[in-house]
Protein backbone atom coordinates (compact mmCIF):
# COMPACT_ATOMS: atom_id res chain seq x y z
CA UNK A 1 0.00 0.00 0.00
CA UNK A 2 1.53 3.29 -1.06
CA UNK A 3 1.27 5.85 1.71
CA UNK A 4 2.86 9.18 2.36
CA UNK A 5 2.06 8.88 6.05
CA UNK A 6 4.44 7.85 8.81
CA UNK A 7 2.79 5.15 10.88
CA UNK A 8 3.50 4.23 14.50
CA UNK A 9 1.91 1.10 15.98
CA UNK A 10 1.77 0.71 19.78
CA UNK A 11 1.87 -3.00 20.48
CA UNK A 12 2.20 -5.74 23.06
CA UNK A 13 1.77 -9.49 22.99
CA UNK A 14 0.07 -11.64 20.37
CA UNK A 15 -2.57 -9.10 19.29
CA UNK A 16 0.10 -6.49 18.77
CA UNK A 17 2.30 -8.91 16.85
CA UNK A 18 -0.53 -9.84 14.48
CA UNK A 19 -1.38 -6.26 13.58
CA UNK A 20 2.33 -5.42 13.27
CA UNK A 21 2.77 -8.30 10.81
CA UNK A 22 -0.19 -7.11 8.73
CA UNK A 23 1.13 -3.55 8.65
CA UNK A 24 4.64 -4.73 7.76
CA UNK A 25 3.23 -6.43 4.66
CA UNK A 26 1.51 -3.32 3.31
CA UNK A 27 3.44 -0.28 4.59
CA UNK A 28 6.89 0.64 3.23
CA UNK A 29 9.34 -0.19 6.03
CA UNK A 30 10.74 3.34 6.18
CA UNK A 31 7.20 4.57 6.98
CA UNK A 32 6.47 2.11 9.81
CA UNK A 33 7.67 2.04 13.44
CA UNK A 34 6.42 -0.42 16.04
CA UNK A 35 6.79 0.65 19.67
CA UNK A 36 6.51 -2.33 22.00
CA UNK A 37 5.68 -2.67 25.68
CA UNK A 38 8.65 -3.58 27.88
CA UNK A 39 6.85 -3.46 31.23
CA UNK A 40 6.81 -7.28 31.11
CA UNK A 41 10.62 -7.47 30.95
CA UNK A 42 12.40 -9.17 33.82
CA UNK A 43 15.55 -10.98 34.90
CA UNK A 44 15.25 -14.76 35.03
CA UNK A 45 18.09 -17.17 35.80
CA UNK A 46 20.48 -14.29 35.19
CA UNK A 47 19.07 -13.53 31.74
CA UNK A 48 17.29 -10.41 30.51
CA UNK A 49 13.91 -11.55 29.14
CA UNK A 50 11.75 -9.26 26.99
CA UNK A 51 8.58 -11.24 26.22
CA UNK A 52 6.54 -8.73 24.19
CA UNK A 53 9.51 -7.57 22.12
CA UNK A 54 10.34 -11.19 21.35
CA UNK A 55 6.77 -12.08 20.36
CA UNK A 56 6.63 -9.20 17.88
CA UNK A 57 10.19 -9.82 16.71
CA UNK A 58 9.67 -13.54 16.07
CA UNK A 59 6.42 -12.79 14.26
CA UNK A 60 7.99 -10.20 11.96
CA UNK A 61 10.94 -12.54 11.41
CA UNK A 62 8.68 -15.44 10.40
CA UNK A 63 9.89 -17.75 13.19
CA UNK A 64 7.08 -17.41 15.76
CA UNK A 65 5.41 -20.41 17.34
CA UNK A 66 1.84 -19.92 16.14
CA UNK A 67 0.50 -22.72 18.35
CA UNK A 68 1.58 -21.25 21.68
CA UNK A 69 1.52 -17.56 20.71
CA UNK A 70 4.97 -17.13 22.26
CA UNK A 71 8.46 -18.48 21.62
CA UNK A 72 9.90 -19.91 18.42
CA UNK A 73 8.62 -22.45 15.93
CA UNK A 74 10.23 -25.89 15.97
CA UNK A 75 11.39 -25.39 19.54
CA UNK A 76 13.12 -28.02 21.66
CA UNK A 77 13.28 -28.10 25.46
CA UNK A 78 16.51 -29.85 26.44
CA UNK A 79 17.78 -27.03 28.63
CA UNK A 80 14.45 -26.63 30.44
CA UNK A 81 14.17 -30.36 31.10
CA UNK A 82 17.71 -30.41 32.46
CA UNK A 83 17.03 -27.31 34.54
CA UNK A 84 14.11 -29.11 36.17
CA UNK A 85 16.30 -32.08 37.12
CA UNK A 86 18.60 -29.80 39.12
CA UNK A 87 15.68 -27.95 40.74
CA UNK A 88 16.43 -24.76 38.82
CA UNK A 89 13.92 -21.96 38.07
CA UNK A 90 11.94 -23.85 35.41
CA UNK A 91 8.57 -22.14 35.91
CA UNK A 92 9.23 -19.76 33.02
CA UNK A 93 9.56 -21.80 29.84
CA UNK A 94 12.69 -21.02 27.87
CA UNK A 95 13.17 -23.14 24.76
CA UNK A 96 16.59 -23.93 23.35
CA UNK A 97 16.22 -21.62 20.34
CA UNK A 98 14.63 -18.91 22.44
CA UNK A 99 17.51 -19.17 24.90
CA UNK A 100 19.92 -17.97 22.23
CA UNK A 101 17.97 -14.70 22.01
CA UNK A 102 18.13 -14.10 25.75
CA UNK A 103 21.81 -14.99 25.99
CA UNK A 104 22.63 -12.57 23.17
CA UNK A 105 20.52 -9.77 24.64
CA UNK A 106 22.02 -10.24 28.09
CA UNK A 107 25.56 -10.28 26.73
CA UNK A 108 25.17 -7.12 24.61
CA UNK A 109 23.58 -5.24 27.50
CA UNK A 110 26.27 -6.46 29.91
CA UNK A 111 28.93 -4.73 27.80
CA UNK A 112 27.03 -1.44 27.64
CA UNK A 113 24.49 -1.87 24.86
CA UNK A 114 21.00 -0.43 25.29
CA UNK A 115 17.79 -2.37 24.75
CA UNK A 116 17.20 -0.31 21.60
CA UNK A 117 20.63 -1.29 20.26
CA UNK A 118 20.00 -4.95 21.04
CA UNK A 119 16.65 -4.79 19.25
CA UNK A 120 18.27 -3.28 16.15
CA UNK A 121 20.80 -6.13 16.27
CA UNK A 122 17.96 -8.67 16.22
CA UNK A 123 16.18 -6.77 13.45
CA UNK A 124 19.20 -7.50 11.24
CA UNK A 125 19.54 -11.08 12.50
CA UNK A 126 15.88 -11.96 11.85
CA UNK A 127 15.82 -10.03 8.58
CA UNK A 128 12.73 -7.87 8.97
CA UNK A 129 12.65 -4.26 7.86
CA UNK A 130 10.26 -2.09 9.93
CA UNK A 131 11.71 -0.32 12.96
CA UNK A 132 11.00 -2.32 16.13
CA UNK A 133 11.44 -0.09 19.17
CA UNK A 134 11.30 -0.79 22.91
CA UNK A 135 9.18 1.76 24.75
CA UNK A 136 12.09 2.47 27.12
CA UNK A 137 15.77 1.66 27.45
CA UNK A 138 15.44 1.63 31.25
CA UNK A 139 13.92 -1.00 33.55
CA UNK A 140 10.25 0.05 33.84
CA UNK A 141 8.53 -2.95 35.42
CA UNK A 142 4.78 -3.42 35.58
CA UNK A 143 3.62 -4.81 38.92
CA UNK A 144 0.28 -6.29 39.90
CA UNK A 145 -1.43 -5.45 43.17
CA UNK A 146 -3.81 -8.28 44.05
CA UNK A 147 -7.05 -8.07 46.00
CA UNK A 148 -5.21 -9.80 48.86
CA UNK A 149 -2.72 -6.93 48.99
CA UNK A 150 0.26 -8.73 47.44
CA UNK A 151 2.50 -6.84 45.00
CA UNK A 152 3.65 -9.24 42.30
CA UNK A 153 6.06 -8.65 39.40
CA UNK A 154 4.07 -9.05 36.21
CA UNK A 155 5.55 -12.40 35.12
CA UNK A 156 5.11 -13.84 38.61
CA UNK A 157 1.39 -13.05 38.36
CA UNK A 158 0.98 -13.83 34.65
CA UNK A 159 3.05 -17.01 34.24
CA UNK A 160 3.97 -18.45 37.64
CA UNK A 161 0.50 -17.93 39.11
CA UNK A 162 -1.32 -18.31 35.76
CA UNK A 163 -3.01 -14.89 36.26
CA UNK A 164 -5.32 -16.40 38.87
CA UNK A 165 -4.89 -13.85 41.69
CA UNK A 166 -7.60 -11.21 41.39
CA UNK A 167 -6.13 -7.88 40.28
CA UNK A 168 -6.82 -4.79 42.36
CA UNK A 169 -4.49 -2.42 40.51
CA UNK A 170 -1.89 -2.40 37.76
CA UNK A 171 1.10 -0.51 39.17
CA UNK A 172 3.24 1.39 36.66
CA UNK A 173 6.52 3.19 37.42
CA UNK A 174 6.28 6.91 38.13
CA UNK A 175 9.55 7.89 36.48
CA UNK A 176 9.59 5.89 33.25
CA UNK A 177 10.77 7.65 30.10
CA UNK A 178 10.40 6.82 26.44
CA UNK A 179 13.49 5.55 24.69
CA UNK A 180 14.96 8.26 22.44
CA UNK A 181 14.09 6.19 19.35
CA UNK A 182 10.48 5.80 20.47
CA UNK A 183 10.19 9.53 21.18
CA UNK A 184 11.56 10.33 17.72
CA UNK A 185 9.10 7.95 16.07
CA UNK A 186 6.15 9.60 17.84
CA UNK A 187 7.52 13.04 17.03
CA UNK A 188 7.38 12.19 13.32
CA UNK A 189 4.13 10.17 13.33
CA UNK A 190 1.19 11.13 11.15
CA UNK A 191 -0.89 8.17 12.33
CA UNK A 192 -0.73 6.22 15.59
CA UNK A 193 -2.44 2.83 15.63
CA UNK A 194 -3.10 1.16 18.97
CA UNK A 195 -3.02 -2.60 18.44
CA UNK A 196 -5.64 -5.00 19.88
CA UNK A 197 -3.45 -5.62 22.92
CA UNK A 198 -4.49 -5.59 26.56
CA UNK A 199 -5.10 -1.87 27.27
CA UNK A 200 -4.12 -2.15 30.94
CA UNK A 201 -0.90 -4.19 30.87
CA UNK A 202 0.34 -3.72 27.28
CA UNK A 203 -0.74 -0.28 26.05
CA UNK A 204 -1.04 1.78 29.25
CA UNK A 205 2.60 0.99 30.16
CA UNK A 206 3.69 2.56 26.84
CA UNK A 207 1.49 5.62 27.34
CA UNK A 208 2.85 5.91 30.89
CA UNK A 209 6.38 6.53 29.59
CA UNK A 210 7.01 10.28 29.72
CA UNK A 211 6.06 12.06 27.47
CA UNK A 212 4.25 9.40 25.41
CA UNK A 213 0.64 10.21 26.31
CA UNK A 214 1.07 13.93 25.63
CA UNK A 215 2.79 13.19 22.32
CA UNK A 216 0.01 10.82 21.21
CA UNK A 217 -2.61 13.39 22.23
CA UNK A 218 -0.97 16.32 20.45
CA UNK A 219 1.15 15.29 17.48
CA UNK A 220 -0.38 12.67 15.14
CA UNK A 221 -3.03 13.64 12.62
CA UNK A 222 -5.08 10.56 13.56
CA UNK A 223 -5.03 8.05 16.44
CA UNK A 224 -7.01 4.83 16.00
CA UNK A 225 -7.37 1.96 18.47
CA UNK A 226 -8.35 -1.61 17.58
CA UNK A 227 -10.55 -3.49 20.04
CA UNK A 228 -9.09 -6.63 21.67
CA UNK A 229 -12.66 -7.78 22.45
CA UNK A 230 -14.47 -10.06 19.99
CA UNK A 231 -18.01 -11.22 20.61
CA UNK A 232 -17.94 -9.87 24.15
CA UNK A 233 -14.81 -11.86 25.07
CA UNK A 234 -11.07 -11.28 25.10
CA UNK A 235 -9.37 -13.26 22.35
CA UNK A 236 -6.45 -14.35 24.53
CA UNK A 237 -5.01 -13.77 27.97
CA UNK A 238 -6.31 -12.15 31.15
CA UNK A 239 -8.09 -9.06 29.78
CA UNK A 240 -11.63 -10.40 30.12
CA UNK A 241 -11.00 -11.67 33.64
CA UNK A 242 -9.43 -8.35 34.68
CA UNK A 243 -12.36 -6.34 33.36
CA UNK A 244 -14.88 -8.64 35.05
CA UNK A 245 -12.93 -8.54 38.33
CA UNK A 246 -13.10 -4.74 38.23
CA UNK A 247 -16.83 -4.75 37.54
CA UNK A 248 -16.34 -3.50 34.00
CA UNK A 249 -18.45 -4.69 31.11
CA UNK A 250 -16.33 -6.93 28.87
CA UNK A 251 -17.11 -5.04 25.69
CA UNK A 252 -15.68 -2.98 22.88
CA UNK A 253 -17.48 0.03 24.35
CA UNK A 254 -15.57 -0.32 27.63
CA UNK A 255 -12.25 -0.43 25.76
CA UNK A 256 -13.15 2.62 23.65
CA UNK A 257 -14.20 4.50 26.78
CA UNK A 258 -10.92 3.57 28.46
CA UNK A 259 -8.96 5.28 25.70
CA UNK A 260 -11.44 8.16 25.62
CA UNK A 261 -10.24 11.45 24.14
CA UNK A 262 -6.82 9.98 23.38
CA UNK A 263 -8.19 8.39 20.20
CA UNK A 264 -9.91 9.84 17.14
CA UNK A 265 -11.45 6.59 15.93
CA UNK A 266 -12.09 3.02 16.99
CA UNK A 267 -12.12 -0.28 15.08
CA UNK A 268 -14.23 -3.09 16.54
CA UNK A 269 -15.26 -6.58 15.54
CA UNK A 270 -18.39 -7.05 13.46
CA UNK A 271 -19.76 -9.50 16.04
CA UNK A 272 -19.95 -6.74 18.67
CA UNK A 273 -22.35 -3.84 18.99
CA UNK A 274 -21.18 -0.45 17.78
CA UNK A 275 -19.41 1.24 20.70
CA UNK A 276 -21.63 3.85 22.32
CA UNK A 277 -19.07 6.62 22.67
CA UNK A 278 -20.02 10.20 22.06
CA UNK A 279 -19.35 11.29 18.50
CA UNK A 280 -16.40 8.93 18.01
CA UNK A 281 -16.04 7.57 14.47
CA UNK A 282 -16.02 3.77 14.50
CA UNK A 283 -15.45 1.05 11.91
CA UNK A 284 -16.53 -2.61 12.10
CA UNK A 285 -14.65 -5.51 10.52
CA UNK A 286 -13.52 -9.07 11.24
CA UNK A 287 -10.63 -8.41 13.64
CA UNK A 288 -9.65 -11.99 14.60
CA UNK A 289 -6.55 -12.18 12.34
CA UNK A 290 -6.16 -15.96 12.35
CA UNK A 291 -4.14 -16.10 9.10
CA UNK A 292 -1.56 -13.92 7.38
CA UNK A 293 -4.24 -12.93 4.88
CA UNK A 294 -6.55 -11.85 7.74
CA UNK A 295 -3.76 -9.80 9.27
CA UNK A 296 -3.13 -7.98 6.01
CA UNK A 297 -6.83 -7.28 5.43
CA UNK A 298 -7.33 -5.97 8.98
CA UNK A 299 -4.22 -3.80 8.75
CA UNK A 300 -5.45 -2.44 5.41
CA UNK A 301 -8.88 -1.57 6.80
CA UNK A 302 -7.50 -0.02 9.99
CA UNK A 303 -5.04 2.10 8.04
CA UNK A 304 -7.60 3.18 5.45
CA UNK A 305 -9.97 4.13 8.26
CA UNK A 306 -7.25 6.23 9.91
CA UNK A 307 -6.46 7.96 6.61
CA UNK A 308 -10.16 8.68 6.09
CA UNK A 309 -10.19 10.53 9.43
CA UNK A 310 -7.34 12.72 8.23
CA UNK A 311 -9.16 13.54 5.02
CA UNK A 312 -12.49 14.47 6.62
Amino acid sequence: MDTEYKIVCLAGGVGGAKLAEGLARIVPPEQLSIIVNTGDDFQHAGLYISPDLDTVMYTLGGVANTETGWGRAGETWNMLETLSTVNGPAWFKLGDKDLATHLTRTYIMSVGGTLSQVTRHFRAAFKFKPALIPMSDDPVPTNIETKKGDILPFQEWFVRKSWKPVVKNVLLPEDGRLSPTAAQALQNADIVLIAPSNPFVSIDPILNMYPARAMVEDLPRAVVAVSPIIGGEAVKGPLGKMMADWGMEVSATAVANHYGDLIDGFVYDSSDEMPFTADMPAHATNTLMQSSENRVSVAQEVLEFAISLIKR
